[in-house]
């Protein structure tokens, strides 16, 4: 379920989904989180659904990469929607036990559903189709009007890259450990809350002794390649807008009209 998660992992591809400007996929994949909170009804998802289908056949990341990336937060999506299932008010439809079931818990429950779905995918593809260079560029450049009020750019856009480009490296490092310590006996399913709690104390040691060495080891190879902050920094590759940008963000406002349109 670890090695299921892929949030901070980078699929290389030469497609247009891939080759759009870091700043302009960051901006439409801020915009596409945004307006899926305006969206109040089957209709609107059912678009957005389709243009999320669209995306992922443009940018060829395997259908399975994107269902496998649901799987770990699978429980979480199951909870909310029996939470918004029971606890709605509305027009009763059944009970169970001491619990009532009504038309509108079964819609929200659907419709929140479906939004931490659409939420969990567009951050994969974010991630799937862009490199942690370009990303990190692109966050700089996007927080580079901040600098005059004191906001380091190049340092929080470095931190964010850092820390989506160690997740897949620390999630392989637990499922190593698991294993290791499966084998000298651990049991990290039986047992109650409690037990399971007190099991995961021979994992979690390890694990933040090697996040700390990683975090040790890169310091040092940014300090060996003469790394100083953003201060004077030149890049190989400078960000520049092309007409799949502008299309690209021609597309997402066509898109965001029809969603407030059918919502």
């Amino acid at each position: 379920m670890i090695k299921n998660i892929t949030i901070g992992q980078f699929i290389p591809g030469d497609t247009p989904i891939h080759n759009i400007d870091p700043r302009i996929k960051i901006l439409l994949a801020m915009s596409m989180i945004t307006i899926l909170f305006f969206i109040t009804n089957f209709w609107g998802y059912l678009v957005y659904a389709l243009f999320v289908v669209l995306i992922i056949f443009l940018s060829k990341v395997p259908f399975k990469i994107i269902a496998r990336g649901l799987r770990p937060l699978l429980a979480i999506i199951i909870i909310t929607i029996v939470i918004n299932m029971f606890m709605t008010q509305g027009e009763r439809l059944f009970s169970i036990w001491r619990l009532t079931i009504t038309r509108e818990g079964l819609m929200m429950a659907g419709l929140m559903g479906l939004r931490l779905i659409f939420l969990i995918t567009g951050a994969s593809l974010l991630t799937l189709t862009t490199s942690p260079i370009a990303l990190t560029d692109g966050i700089e450049k996007l927080l580079n009007p901040f600098k005059k009020i004191g906001i380091p750019a190049h340092e929080l856009a470095m931190m964010m890259t850092i820390a989506l480009r160690f997740i897949p490296t620390l999630l392989e490092e637990t499922d190593k450990i698991m294993k290791a310590q499966m084998a000298r006996g651990a049991d990290f399913e039986t047992g109650n809350l409690i037990a399971r709690a007190k099991a995961m104390v021979p994992l979690l040691v390890p694990l933040f002794i090697s996040a700390f060495r990683r975090a040790d080891e890169l310091a040092l190879a940014m300090e060996a390649r003469c790394y100083r902050g953003g201060e004077n920094r030149t890049r190989m590759k400078q960000l520049k807008l092309t007409m799949l940008d502008f299309y690209s963000a021609a597309a997402i406002i066509v898109f965001c009209a029809i969603i407030i349109f059918v919502r």
